[in-house]
C-alpha cells in the first residue's frame, strides 16, 4: 500500500498542472478552476489508494474537476435565477446563460480529439502570464499553478519572505478576477509579449528541481524533468528564438551532471569532486550543439551566456582543467545584463579561481548590504569556501556554520556542517 500511495502522490503532482490547464481553457476562470482541481486531487488522494489507479488518471481528474465546477456554476446560477424572479418577476431562463455541459469536456478525457497532455500545461504556462498582472506576480502565480511549488519555495526563488509571497499570490488572483480579462489561449503576439516571463518561470522551476531549497532531498527530478519538457515545447513553438534555445541548452548541460551530484545516502557532492564519467554525455552533446548554434546568430542573452558557462564546465575532463578565465569573462558580460545577486556571487567565485581568493572576497563585500541576500545561506557558504581557499580555516569554519544554520535544505546543511567539522578537526590546536 505504501508503494501505491507513493505512486499516486507523484502522479497527482505531475498531473495537477495538466488538469488545471484543461479546466481553465474551457471555463476561463482561474480561481474557480483551481478550487475544482484541488477538490478533484483531494478525491483522488482519498479514493485511489483504496480503489487503485484508474485506467486514465488524467481523464478521471478532469472529469471530477469539471463536474465539481459545473455543480458550483449550477448552484450559483440557480441562486441568481431565484433572485431574478424575485426582483424582476421574469422567467429565470431569460436572465441567465445555461451552464456549461460536461459534454463540452469529452475531448479532454476520451477518444479522438483529446488535446495532448503537454499542450494543456504549455497553454497554462502562457495563460498564467496574464496581462492584468505585474511580471513578478505572474511568475509567482505560474510557479504555483504550473510548477506546483509551495509558497515557501517560491519565496526562496524570489529572495523574499514567505508572508510577502503569500500576499503577492493572493493579490494576483484578485487582480485577475477583477480585470475582466478572461483566461484563454494567447495569440501569437501575446505569446511573444509573455515569453520573457514564461522563460523565467521555467528557469526557476528547473532550479528548484535541480537543487531543492526546502526539505530532505537534494533534488526533485519531477520538477527539473518537467521544466526541460516544457522548455522543449516552447523551443518547438519558437525554434528561432536564441534565448529559448539558450535556456534549453542550460538545462540540459546542468541536468547532465545529476547522476554525480549525490552519493549513496543522498549526500551532496560538489562539482569539483564529482565523478565526471557519470555525466550524461548525450545531454551534454545536445546542449553544446544548441548553444553553439544560437551563439553563432549574433544576438546574445543571459540564458545563452549561462549555457556557455555550463558548457565550459561540462567540457573540462577534470575540475583542474576548467577554463576559468573564459568563465570569468562570460560572468563579466552577464553582470552587465543582470542585477541578480546570484550572478555577482558566481562572478566572485570565478574571480577567486583566476585572481585568487582575496580578490573574490573583496567582491563579496558589496553584497553584504543587498537585502535580497539578507539571512540567506549562499553568501556565507561562498565566503566560507573562499576563506578556506585563502588559508583562513577559522573564518571558513565560522561562515560554514552560519550558512548551515540558515539553509532549509537538509543535504546542503549536512554538507556545510561536515565541511566545518572536517576543517575544525584538521586545525585542532
Amino acid at each position: 500500500m505504501a508503494s501505491t500511495d507513493f505512486t499516486a502522490e507523484n502522479l497527482l503532482r505531475e498531473l495537477a498542472p495538466q488538469v488545471l490547464g484543461a479546466i481553465i481553457r474551457r471555463f476561463r476562470d482561474f480561481s474557480a478552476a483551481e478550487d475544482a482541481v484541488q477538490e478533484a486531487l483531494l478525491a483522488a488522494a482519498v479514493q485511489w489508494p483504496d480503489e487503485g489507479l484508474p485506467d486514465n488518471p488524467r481523464g478521471w481528474l478532469i472529469q471530477v474537476a469539471a463536474r465539481r465546477l459545473t455543480d458550483h456554476l449550477r448552484a450559483d446560477l440557480a441562486r441568481r435565477r431565484r433572485e431574478a424572479v424575485v426582483v424582476m418577476q421574469a422567467p429565470a431562463d431569460e436572465q441567465v446563460v445555461p451552464p456549461p455541459s460536461l459534454a463540452d469536456f469529452a475531448s479532454s478525457f476520451s477518444g479522438a480529439g483529446a488535446a495532448p497532455e503537454q499542450d494543456d500545461t504549455l497553454i497554462l504556462l502562457f495563460m498564467c502570464c496574464h496581462p492584468a498582472l505585474t511580471r513578478p506576480s505572474a511568475i509567482a502565480l505560474t510557479l504555483r499553478a504550473v510548477g506546483g511549488l509551495t509558497t515557501a519555495e517560491i519565496a526562496n526563488a524570489f529572495l523574499v519572505p514567505e508572508a510577502t509571497m503569500a500576499q503577492r499570490i493572493s493579490r494576483a488572483k484578485k487582480s485577475i478576477k477583477t480585470s475582466g480579462v478572461p483566461f484563454g489561449m494567447p495569440t501569437d503576439r501575446q505569446r511573444a509579449e509573455r515569453l520573457d516571463a514564461v522563460l523565467h518561470v521555467l528557469y526557476l522551476i528547473f532550479n528548484e528541481g535541480y537543487t531543492s531549497s526546502v526539505g530532505p532531498n537534494l533534488q526533485r527530478t519531477d520538477l527539473s524533468n518537467e521544466a526541460i519538457r516544457l522548455t522543449r515545447g516552447v523551443h518547438n513553438l519558437l525554434p528561432g528564438d536564441g534565448e529559448v534555445a539558450g535556456l534549453l541548452a542550460l538545462m540540459l548541460l546542468t541536468d547532465a551532471r545529476r547522476p554525480a551530484r549525490s552519493g549513496p545516502e543522498g549526500e551532496l557532492i560538489p562539482l569539483t569532486e564529482q565523478d565526471r564519467t557519470l555525466w550524461d554525455r548525450e545531454a551534454i552533446a545536445e546542449g553544446i550543439a544548441l548553444v553553439t548554434a544560437t551563439l553563432s546568430r549574433g544576438s546574445v542573452g543571459p540564458y545563452q551566456l549561462q549555457a556557455a558557462i555550463a558548457a565550459i564546465h561540462d567540457e573540462a575532463p577534470r575540475a583542474d582543467e576548467t577554463d576559468w578565465p573564459q568563465i570569468l569573462a562570460l560572468y563579466g558580460l552577464l553582470k552587465r545584463m543582470s542585477d541578480n545577486p546570484m550572478v555577482t556571487l558566481n562572478h566572485a567565485i570565478a574571480t577567486a579561481m583566476v585572481q585568487g581568493p582575496a580578490a573574490g572576497l573583496d567582491l563579496l563585500n558589496a553584497l553584504d548590504a543587498d537585502e535580497r541576500l539578507a539571512g540567506r545561506h549562499r553568501l556565507d557558504a561562498v565566503r566560507a569556501h573562499l576563506f578556506e581557499m585563502s588559508g583562513n580555516p577559522q573564518a571558513a569554519i565560522r561562515h560554514y556554520r552560519v550558512a548551515a544554520g540558515r539553509t532549509t535544505s537538509v543535504p546542503e546543511r549536512n554538507y556545510l556542517v561536515t565541511k566545518a567539522a572536517r576543517l575544525a578537526a584538521e586545525h585542532e590546536p
